[in-house]
C-alpha cells in the first residue's frame, strides 16, 4: 500500500514543477504528516525530493529527475490502454499522435506487460453511437479540435433553426455523447454549448485565449445536461398503470422523469377512492378510472408535448391509462377503436 503511494508521489511531483504539502495530501488523501514522512523515505532511497521551506514551499523534484514507467502493474497497464477512444481520436485528428503515445508507452512497460495493448483490445470495444444510428463525422469537427487543444479562439458561423448567426468563441472541450459532438465554449462572458454538426464555417485565430482555471469540463456538461433534460419536458399528463407498466414507463419516457414520478404515484386504490366520492382528474369523469385497480398507480408524469407523450405511452398498450388532459385521453380512445377495428 506504501509502495504504491510512494510511487504516485513521485509521478505526481514529476508531473509539476512543485506541490505542497496540503495538495500532495488531498491527492494521496493522507495526512500532511505522512507527506513528510513519504518525502523523507525516498529521499532516503535516492530520489532526489527536494523540500522549499516557508509559505511558499512544497515539494519538487531536482535534477531533471524522471523515473520510468516500470511500476505498473497488468492491471494498471490494461486499464491505460482502455482510456483511448480510436473512433473519437480519429474525427478530431489525433489518431497519428495517439498511436505514437501508445508505442511510447509501450516500450517503457516491462517486458511481461508488452501485451496489455493486445489484451484489452481484445476484451473491451467502446461503440458509442446509439442503436439505429449511422455516426457521421462532423465536418468542421478537426479545426475545433485543433483550437480546444491549443486554446484558440474562433470565429464560427452557426445554424439556429433557420437562421445563421456568427460568435467568437473561446472553445474550452468537446464531448461526445450518444455519437453527437458538442463543443462547450465561452461566448463573451458566458458559457455555451454547441452541436459541432450545426457549424457552418470555422476560422481559427492565431489569438490565444486564458482558460478560466476553475472550469470542470465534465461538472459544466453533466449540469447542462440535466438543464436541458428539464427544460424541454413542459407539459405533464395523468396516467393509470398497471404493475408492468410501471415497470416498463422508465423505459419508454424519460428516466428520470418517470422514475420520480413513480415514486411520488398515488396507489390505484386511493385514486379509485377519489373517483367513487365522485372527483374527476382534470375534467375525466369518476366512471373513466379502471374499476379494478389492483395493484395500479396513478402518476402526473412531465413530457415533452402531448404529441409526444402519445407515441411514447402508447408503446405501453392496455398498461396505461391517460386521466388527463382530455385531449390526450380522448386522442387514446380514438387509437383504441381503430386498432380494435383492425383486429376485429
Amino acid at each position: 500500500m506504501r509502495a504504491a503511494r510512494l510511487i504516485k508521489m513521485v509521478l505526481l511531483l514529476q508531473s509539476r514543477p512543485s506541490m505542497t504539502a496540503a495538495e500532495l495530501a488531498a491527492e494521496l488523501e493522507v495526512s500532511e504528516r505522512t507527506v513528510a514522512r513519504d518525502a523523507l523515505a525516498l529521499s532516503e532511497a535516492g530520489v532526489p525530493v527536494y523540500a522549499d521551506r516557508g509559505r511558499a514551499g512544497g515539494y519538487r523534484l531536482v535534477g531533471g529527475y524522471r523515473t520510468r514507467l516500470t511500476g505498473l502493474e497488468r492491471g494498471e497497464a490494461e486499464a491505460l490502454f482502455l482510456s483511448g477512444l480510436p473512433g473519437a481520436l480519429r474525427d478530431m485528428g489525433l489518431a497519428d499522435a495517439a498511436s505514437s503515445a501508445r508505442l511510447k508507452v509501450s516500450a517503457a512497460l516491462l517486458p511481461s506487460l508488452r501485451d496489455a495493448p493486445v489484451s484489452a483490445a481484445r476484451r473491451f470495444h467502446l461503440d458509442a453511437p446509439g442503436w439505429y444510428q449511422e455516426p457521421e463525422t462532423p465536418e468542421l469537427l478537426a479545426p475545433i479540435a485543433e483550437a480546444v487543444w491549443d486554446d484558440l479562439m474562433v470565429r464560427a458561423c452557426y445554424r439556429r433553426g433557420d437562421t445563421e448567426v456568427e460568435r467568437e468563441l473561446a472553445p474550452y472541450g468537446l464531448v461526445l455523447k450518444a455519437g453527437v459532438w458538442y463543443v462547450c465554449a465561452r461566448a463573451g462572458s458566458s458559457f455555451r454549448t454547441y452541436r459541432v454538426d450545426r457549424f457552418t464555417a470555422v476560422a481559427v485565430g492565431g489569438e490565444r485565449f486564458v482558460r478560466e482555471e476553475d472550469f470542470d469540463l465534465s461538472a459544466f456538461w453533466e449540469e447542462r445536461a440535466a438543464e436541458f433534460a428539464r427544460s424541454i419536458l413542459r407539459a405533464e399528463v395523468v396516467v393509470r398503470l398497471t404493475a408492468a407498466g410501471a415497470r416498463r414507463l422508465p423505459y419508454v419516457t424519460d428516466r428520470a422523469a418517470a422514475e420520480d414520478a413513480l415514486a411520488a404515484g398515488v396507489s390505484g386504490e386511493a385514486a379509485d377512492g377519489g373517483a367513487a366520492d365522485g372527483g374527476a382528474a382534470d375534467g375525466v369523469a369518476a366512471d373513466g378510472v379502471a374499476a379494478d385497480g389492483e395493484g395500479c398507480v396513478t402518476v402526473t408524469l412531465p413530457v415533452e408535448s402531448e404529441e409526444v407523450a402519445f407515441s411514447q405511452l402508447f408503446g405501453l398498450g392496455p398498461e396505461a391509462e391517460v386521466l388527463a388532459p382530455a385531449s390526450l385521453r380522448e386522442r387514446f380512445a380514438e387509437a383504441a377503436r381503430r386498432t380494435a377495428a383492425l383486429y376485429r
